[in-house]
């Protein structure tokens, strides 16, 4: 079932993007460390212990936190797609786009500006049970995750093209560039995380997490057990039982 698939792959989606966000923003500490000790190296030699912990930091930071940012994003487009199925189920509609589309739209460079947004925009319009028929208005928590996803797109390519540039200076810039691109990144990372966990609860109002045992104490106006009278006897406070004898 889409929603049960979406519920499951939310739960998992979730402690990813925060593990993600953790790690490029110790990554992004890396990267202004290292900034520091460029610009203390125009005015002195920089000892080669810090220079070489702060490089393995950087790397190591960049590799896991790749890694990391691959699974979770793997695991979030099929949140996506599973919840754009469950809200479609939901308000008896056909699906606005299928699940290559949905896919295709992250991944396909410039088209990944819009699309996911708009993916997103729609799915909180059929999650609110609003009119198919009307245009989607996205809340402010959406518009500002689009900004920030459209925002980290783009540093992501200019870093990438600035570190084709050769100098110091250069790469001085490209280590700044570097630092804006993982505090983007954290920010997309936990702004998803919120957007996540609404949308699937808006689709899903009654899982297991959010639900609550309901008991009963006690009802107004209601008669004490022990005053109950036996719908055959008469007598209050007895039940006949299976040892009770009934003689002729």
């Amino acid at each position: 079932m889409a929603a049960e698939k979406m519920r499951g792959l939310a739960a998992v989606a979730v402690p990813l993007l925060g593990l993600t966000g953790l790690l490029v923003l110790v990554t992004a500490g890396a990267e202004a460390w290292r900034y520091t000790l460029l610009l203390d190296s125009r005015f002195d030699a920089v000892p080669a212990g810090p220079l070489h912990v702060s490089d393995a930091l950087v790397v190591t930071g960049g590799v896991v936190s790749l890694l990391s940012s691959l699974l979770a994003g793997a695991v979030t487009m099929g949140w996506l797609v599973h919840a754009s199925a469950t809200a479609a189920q939901a308000a008896a509609v056909t699906r606005a786009r299928r699940s290559w589309q949905l896919v295709a739209g992250v991944l396909v460079p410039g088209v990944n500006l819009v699309l996911p947004g708009a993916a997103l925009a729609e799915l909180e319009h059929a999650a609110l049970g609003a009119d198919p028929t009307r245009r989607p208005r996205p809340s402010s928590l959406v518009r500002g995750w689009w900004a920030a996803w459209a925002a980290g797109l783009l540093m992501t390519g200019i870093t990438l093209l600035w570190n084709l540039r050769g100098g110091v200076q250069a790469r001085a810039d490209g280590v700044l560039l570097h630092v804006g691109t993982d505090l983007l990144a954290g920010v997309v990372a936990v702004t998803t995380i919120v957007v996540v966990r609404r949308l699937t609860r808006l689709l899903s109002p009654g899982t297991l997490a959010s639900s609550r045992r309901m008991v009963v104490v006690r009802v107004p106006g209601a008669r004490a057990p022990g005053n109950r009278r036996h719908p055959s006897t008469g007598a209050a406070g007895r039940v006949a039982s299976e040892r009770d004898s009934v003689r002729p």
